[in-house]
């Protein structure tokens, strides 16, 4: 297994943590992590219900954190690693905070914007479109997402 995959892994499994507590907390199970030079400079959980904010998602929370953390709103050199694809709200902050690399774990078919639903990153306004990879714990990440999902259905 290389190093980017492994290093990829890892930061994920902190993204899966984190999406264990929001779940935990009756939020849907979505974590973050942002990484730059190797350290993880933030974290973010899904949080809309606790802080009755619609843009509280995992995403959101990581990059408004990252931004703090370097103190500015250009996160250049950073990546994310999330473990559902982002949505287009996500994507857009994404694209605005020049995020270098976008790592997602899960795919989302119904509101996913890499790919999924539809591809923001090919969209001519955009004005940066970050390197996107998928596959680190993909199946732990749809699992936790399914067994949340299943949970409120009982």
């Amino acid at each position: 297994m290389s190093r980017t995959l492994n290093c990829d892994r890892y930061f994920m499994q902190q993204a899966l943590l984190q999406a264990e507590q929001a779940a935990a907390m009756g939020e849907v199970p979505v974590g973050a992590v942002v990484v730059k030079g190797g350290d993880i400079i933030a974290l973010g959980r899904n949080a809309p219900i606790a802080e009755h904010d619609p843009t509280a998602h995992a995403e959101i929370q990581a990059l408004r954190a990252a931004g703090i953390a370097l103190r500015n709103y250009r996160l250049d050199d950073c990546t994310l690693y999330v473990t559902l694809e982002p949505c287009p709200m996500c994507m857009a902050a994404i694209s605005h905070a020049r995020i270098a690399r976008v790592v997602y774990a899960a795919p989302d078919e119904r509101a996913g914007a890499c790919g999924g639903a539809l591809d923001l990153n090919r969209a001519a306004w955009h004005h940066f479109a970050p390197i996107i990879d998928t596959g680190p714990c993909e199946a732990e990440a749809a699992l936790l997402l399914k067994t949340f999902f299943q949970a409120r259905r009982d």
